[in-house]
């Protein structure tokens, strides 16, 4: 049985580098390389031709045994976290797995780095030239960590952008480069996927990544996660590791919350709520390159056992942006007028109480002088305005109600919407223009939600979609 493991640690320090070759090195240089952007290799990164085996909980049909396991640099804070990692390593290899090892810098190395730079830089620092210095975290971080793994008694190859094999190839967006997804699990395929098989451990530089013309760059935060998605795909793993320094994902803040539990599992797109609602486990750039067969187990790696429980993440984001007509019934607003109405909890609960007796609750939206519910609108409606009715006579901070009808509800959702700016005013400007009017508009995490005439709503659907270049 085959066993591939992908591992991310995390080293902050500088330290000479002390591997100046190794055998694995030297067998790999054999190894036949092809050029970026050779027709050769484009016709070899074909991301569909890559075979997908299933990949259920307890299924035992997966010949690879392949895992990816990223440490965070919590868990390589110091020499006896980064031994503690090397052991935990070897103690998979001893059972006959095959592990890759992604590091990121130790500790708060790029943070230190960043602000040494930005302090001796008064007039500033070149974008890719920054990229360069930053990545010497990771970079030393392979390198000590190969020379950790190679007193364990494994075989070690370590990966830096400078070598001619390096997998991780982006854009030119400095500080912040995508990764070329089809040339980079070309590359990995290529030159790593060989390496396992022949029993050598491969540790890689998180974060890091190398454009077309051999410039370093940097992914940005969440980086070394990105690192290990990406090569879990190309490897086709059966799961991906990260050891952290928290028992994984928690119901709440647990400084904030001591009673926090940890979550035995959570869906991807929930986890991006999550982070798009302040809660940053792993960053949404990240999840966006996690394969959908391939779960990712967070731990707290504080015992040194890649085995420990922790919560599963399940699923992957289905994509960067959508638009789609939530229902196809008819909905409608109701508003709730009056007086400082926020400060009696009893009106909100009473009115979102009767209306899941009579309709679906859409959203809400609420001030001090003002609640207003979005409903898809039913049969008995009229039995749900005399309820709500009798609700506002029964406080005294409530005046009146007033109700719109008639109305289709457009959702927009997209990883990151939030921090996308001019989004809502694209869409206003391109709804004005084509003279649709728009009857309520609400955002919540990573959704936007505009209520317009249902009349117009194949219309409106159209200009949203053509205005977000959505298909």
């Amino acid at each position: 049985m085959k066993i591939i493991w992908v591992i991310i640690f995390s080293v902050m320090a500088f330290t000479p580098d002390p591997l100046t070759s190794s055998p694995a090195q030297a067998s790999a240089t054999s190894e036949r390389k092809i050029p970026l952007g050779s027709s050769e290799q484009d016709s070899s990164l074909s991301v569909s031709s890559v075979r997908r085996s299933p990949n259920t909980l307890g299924e035992q049909t997966r010949a690879k045994n392949i895992l990816v396991a990223k440490f965070g640099g919590s868990s390589l804070a110091d020499s006896e976290r980064i031994r503690k990692a090397a052991r935990s390593v070897a103690d998979q290899v001893k059972k006959r797995f095959k592990v890759a090892v992604v590091v990121s810098a130790m500790g708060k190395t790029t943070d230190a780095l960043l602000e040494i730079l930005q302090n001796s830089s008064g007039n500033g620092v070149e974008k890719h030239d920054a990229d360069d210095i930053l990545s010497m975290g990771e970079r030393t971080s392979a390198r000590v960590f190969a020379a950790a793994l190679k007193s364990e008694g494994l075989d070690v190859r370590y990966f830096d952008p400078d070598d001619d094999d390096w997998p991780i190839i982006t854009d030119e967006n400095f500080s912040d480069a995508n990764p070329i997804l089809a040339e980079s699990e070309g590359r990995i395929r290529q030159y790593i996927l060989p390496l396992l098989d022949k029993g050598v451990v491969p540790v890689i530089a998180g974060f890091v990544g190398r454009t077309k013309n051999r410039a370093i760059s940097t992914i940005g935060r969440g980086g070394s996660d990105t690192t290990a998605f990406i090569l879990a795909r190309a490897l086709d793993a059966d799961e991906v590791i990260l050891a952290t320094d928290s028992d994984g994902i928690m119901t709440a803040d647990p400084k904030l919350v001591p009673e926090a539990k940890r979550l035995d599992r959570v869906d991807v797109n929930l986890l991006v709520e999550m982070a798009d609602s302040g809660k940053k486990f792993i960053h949404r750039k990240a999840l966006k390159y996690k394969d959908h067969k391939i779960d990712v187990k967070v731990i707290n790696f504080y015992d040194g056992n890649l085995a420990s429980d922790g919560t599963r993440i399940t699923g992957s984001i289905a994509s960067e942006l959508e638009v789609e007509l939530v229902t196809p019934a008819q909905t409608q607003a109701l508003t709730v007028i009056g007086n400082s109405l926020s400060r009696n909890p009893e009106i909100i609960s009473e009115l979102t109480e009767t209306c899941g007796r009579y309709a679906e609750l859409l959203g809400l939206s609420a001030n001090s002088d003002s609640i207003i519910l979005y409903l898809t609108q039913t049969e008995n409606s009229e039995a749900l305005y005399q309820s709500l009715h009798r609700i506002v006579l029964g406080h005294s901070e409530a005046i009146s109600m007033t109700v719109r009808r008639n109305m289709a509800y457009v959702r927009i959702k997209g990883v990151g919407l939030e921090e996308t700016p001019g989004v809502i005013g694209k869409i206003s400007e391109a709804l004005r223009m084509s003279h649709l009017n728009i009857s309520g508009i609400l955002t919540i995490t990573s959704s936007i939600m505009v209520f317009v005439d249902h009349v117009e709503k194949d219309r409106a659907l159209l200009v949203i979609k053509r205005t977000l270049s959505v298909n």
